[in-house]
């Protein structure tokens, strides 16, 4: 699929598609805040909903006779398909990462290429998703007319996040682009310290999976991936340590390969500390008088972390490196640093990448396989990674 293709015949309004509505009303999308993209502000706190699907959500999909179908999502309510959606967009690496996990190929676009990490997909036999024609959304700005050149039938996005990210969209914007290219069909399920998102419901990771799968008609896999989950997460009951004996980790972005300064993250509800939850982990900078990086923009230093004294470094912003560059690299620098090699976890060599904020189901899997090995030194398999290959094919 190339992330580059045009419209040649122009903009025109889809016939395939459309919204029912919900997303134009001005109260329901709240204005710009006028933020600005960052590298720390990219992963960050999300969903106070739990993952189990509801009873409510399993019902929410309704089918006309004429075989169109609505599904419902907030903030931008119900939407109409006409037929199913073949091309899309997704807002970051977690719906990114649903669609894949729905066998779909991988979306045209997403907000920044760079950290949709796909390498995690090398942990599932046959697994791979090539990125080389997918768009960054973000380039200095969001143009609108890059929706028009991508002309994909669906955005899967949170239309507030589009307009409150950045200096540049209005609702007049968002609503030509639903008319005239494609509805969106979102929710900013990452993050959940927005002011924009204080007056709308938040999804987990498994309730906006299900309603991906609505949208693409593949609730099939959806489900498989449900008994999956439950399955790996009684798994992780045999490997995490009575409450007393869990660690207490600090999740910091670090800045640079020899970071001496740290934006700071408390482990929230969200789908981005899915797997620190699941694990039992303590927040260190929650017991202390650190605050977090989204309510004051604000990075610490060593000394400043010196105080917290953690006992584990949890650190995001390196998933583009291997383990073993991560350690010959930050941890190398660490280890020779007057002031944090004072540090409790840089003294017991317990520093490892936090993993992304931007989880899917299966992302979402590789990331507590690969922490419960880091934290408890877990050596089998939590969950069955030939399993996910075959419900991605679509066999099982």
């Amino acid at each position: 699929m190339n992330g580059d293709e045009t419209n040649s015949s122009g903009p025109t309004r889809r016939s395939i598609i459309h919204s029912a509505g919900a997303i134009a009303g001005a109260g329901l999308l709240a204005g710009c805040m006028g933020q600005t993209s960052s590298e720390a502000d990219a992963e960050t706190k999300t969903s106070t909903q739990t993952d189990a699907p509801t009873e409510t959500d399993t019902q929410e999909t309704t089918n006309a006779p004429d075989d169109s179908y609505t599904v419902s999502i907030e903030p931008v309510g119900d939407v109409q398909f006409e037929s199913v959606p073949e091309t899309w967009v997704a807002n970051n690496g977690s719906w990114a990462d649903m669609g894949i996990a729905l066998g779909l190929e991988p979306p045209k676009a997403v907000w920044l290429t760079r950290r949709y990490h796909t390498q995690y997909y090398d942990a599932i036999p046959g697994l791979s998703v090539d990125k080389s024609d997918m768009v960054s959304l973000y380039q200095d700005g969001v143009s609108k007319e890059l929706f028009y050149e991508l002309d994909a039938d669906v955005h899967v996005m949170d239309p507030n996040f589009l307009m409150n990210r950045f200096k540049g969209w209005t609702q007049a914007d968002v609503d030509e682009v639903v008319s005239e290219v494609a509805p969106m069909f979102g929710n900013c399920i990452y993050a959940q310290h927005y002011p924009w998102h204080e007056d709308y419901r938040y999804y987990s990771l498994y309730e906006g999976f299900e309603k991906l799968a609505q949208v693409f008609q593949r609730t099939d896999r959806y489900e498989a991936f449900v008994e999956l989950h439950d399955e790996f997460e009684t798994n992780l009951e045999s490997v995490v340590p009575a409450e007393g004996d869990r660690p207490a980790g600090a999740v910091l972005w670090g800045v640079g390969d020899e970071p001496e300064k740290y934006y700071p993250y408390i482990i929230g509800d969200g789908t981005g500390f899915k797997h620190f939850r699941d694990l039992g982990v303590k927040d260190a900078l929650a017991a202390s008088d650190v605050k977090d990086f989204h309510g004051t923009r604000a990075a610490i230093d060593l000394e400043t972390l010196l105080e917290v004294d953690p006992e584990v470094l949890l650190l995001r912003g390196y998933e583009s490196k291997t383990r073993e560059e991560f350690e010959s690299t930050v941890v190398d620098f660490l280890q020779n640093h007057e002031t944090a090699s004072a540090l409790t976890a840089v003294e017991n060599g317990d520093i490892y990448r936090a993993g992304s904020l931007y989880q899917g189901p299966i992302t979402n899997l590789v990331l507590t396989q690969r922490t419960a090995e880091s934290l408890y030194g877990v050596d089998e398999q939590l969950y069955d990674a030939q399993r996910v290959a075959d419900i991605v094919a679509g066999e099982f």
